[in-house]
């Protein structure tokens, strides 16, 4: 059986037996695929897509399927459960989404980022087996520290702050790294990931430092292949709460400072909360997010005692393998057989993934 590694874009498709090439069921099947909460509640629509989708699974008669749960999988999942379809549902948010609650009961099994999540989905759906299996990562072991400074550019003794705010609000972390640059680079290396429309201005500003401390910013637009060599680069991690950056940070016994998007139905701030709670991440309200708030954060790194402290309890909370766990329960699933004991998921989700 294939198995395709990262949740990202693993939407609607379908697992195989063993043998049979995985192919895929998109969006196509459905009349919208904005992330529009009306495309779940308007009936007519919703009417339409079962049926649709029904066709889809008879002719393909996948083994099972697996879905992240968002509003695009509801008529897939009504169409699978009277086909007798086995899914597998994930979701790596603290507080599920609407759509997720909505189907729950219709998977045979759950797979979950955080243990409150399985709590909540038990009232959605009683006696569906739900496991924490983590959210699924690349390979964070596939790059050691020392070639990922090497590739990043930084020595092997800098303290180095990597800060991103993801694609959502990234203009409140730019304008905080603008007001504190100068100070902040006296402290720091600064790995800043400022989106396009803010690369300019990020570039202009590295120019306007002293000499001795331009080196010391390293502004980009994006990074993509980069990306997993900054996190390993990076000492500390400023960003937003999204579950695949709290997966890696804590995969990586990264500490956080987490500044929780605000306009995300409460998901990133249940999501940051887990952490603060461990002891992994420090929070700060998005509006409180300015200048002073991110010196503050660029702080601890003079602290070596906490810095280990949070280290360690992130390393705690970090599932590495947690792509390995969530395909041991889909293969069970496309198999028919027992799903393994929740025992054998925490082992296979702790482990660095192959």
């Amino acid at each position: 059986m294939q198995w395709l590694g990262g949740h990202r874009g693993l939407e609607g498709q379908l697992v195989p037996a063993a043998g049979i090439p995985m192919r895929r069921l998109a969006a196509r099947s459905l009349r919208t695929t904005e992330a529009d909460v009306h495309a779940v509640l308007d009936p007519v629509r919703l009417g339409l897509s079962v049926p649709q989708a029904t066709a889809i699974l008879a002719a393909e008669r996948p083994a099972a399927i697996f879905t992240t749960g968002g509003y695009v999988a509801v008529p897939v999942l009504m169409a699978a459960a009277p086909l007798g379809i086995p899914v597998v549902m994930w979701d790596g948010n603290v507080i599920p989404g609407r759509a997720v609650r909505a189907t729950a009961r219709l998977a045979a099994a759950l797979a979950v980022s955080f243990e409150t999540t399985c709590r909540t989905l038990s009232t959605a759906a009683p006696n569906r087996p739900c496991f924490v299996t983590g959210t699924p990562i690349r390979d964070v072991d596939a790059i050691g520290r020392a070639a990922a400074r090497a590739r990043m550019d930084v020595g092997p003794d800098d303290r180095v702050l990597l800060i991103f705010g993801g694609s959502q609000a990234v203009r409140r972390f730019n304008a905080a790294v603008a007001d504190a640059l100068e100070r902040l680079v006296e402290q720091v290396t600064v790995v800043h990931v400022t989106g396009d429309d803010g690369y300019a201005g990020a570039l202009a500003a590295r120019e306007a430092l002293p000499d001795g401390l331009r080196g010391r910013y390293r502004p980009y637009p994006f990074l993509r292949d980069e990306m997993l060599a900054a996190l390993v680069a990076a000492d500390l991690v400023v960003g937003r709460a999204g579950s695949s950056t709290l997966a890696e940070a804590t995969a990586l016994g990264l500490p956080m400072v987490v500044v929780p998007y605000p306009h995300a139905a409460g998901h990133q701030r249940a999501n940051a909360a887990s952490l603060v709670e461990a002891g992994a991440a420090r929070l700060v309200e998005d509006e409180a997010f300015d200048a002073d708030a991110l010196l503050a954060a660029a702080r601890l790194l003079d602290d070596p005692v906490e810095h280990e402290r949070m280290s360690q309890a992130a390393r705690a909370l970090g599932r590495p393998g947690a792509a390995d766990a969530v395909a041991a329960l889909v293969r069970a699933a496309a198999a028919r057989a027992p799903f393994p004991d929740p025992a054998e998921i925490e082992r296979l989700a702790r482990v660095v993934a192959a």
